[in-house]
């Protein structure tokens, strides 16, 4: 079926409004700070009231170290850090097969800028170091000099 009105240009979108928000520009070079340990067992209440501890798999660490090393980890507070180790626990449950807690993950993930896409719609945008040239001194000809030594 065939919609009504103008075909879309493909082009780029043009307004006069300026963006309510811009782009914060973050070095991409992987985070090294600070940064809080993923615990050995996760806590788990069952619905009988019974508390227990259960393993964290080994791809929540995996998913852990990759986390901590994203560039725009420098501008995260302890709280954006305690909303990452919770959701290191969610995706340990969802690394073992609960499906609530995948549909959980993948909003906060899109929250912590985990993909390309998340990131964008955060407005974080990775912009590589700039590299200071180095500008050499000149240096002075000593081609007479030495024929002069070589001469005597």
């Amino acid at each position: 079926m065939v919609m009504a009105g103008k075909k879309p240009s493909g082009g780029p979108t043009v307004t006069r409004h300026k963006p309510t928000v811009d782009w914060v520009e973050v070095i991409n070079t992987p985070y090294v700070g600070d940064y809080p340990e993923l615990p050995d067992v996760r806590t788990v209440l069952t619905s009988q009231g019974d508390v227990i501890h259960l393993p964290i798999p080994n791809n929540t660490y995996v998913w852990w170290a990759s986390l901590r090393r994203m560039p725009h980890c420098v501008l995260w507070q302890p709280s954006d850090w305690s909303f990452a180790l919770d959701t290191a626990m969610v995706h340990a449950q969802a690394s073992l097969g609960q499906i609530g807690a995948m549909a959980e993950l993948r909003m906060r993930e899109k929250s912590l800028g985990t993909t390309v896409d998340s990131r964008r719609d955060l407005r974080l945008r990775y912009v590589e170091p700039v590299v200071e040239s180095l500008v050499l001194a000149p240096v002075a000809d000593i081609g007479g000099r030495r024929q002069r030594l070589l001469d005597a």
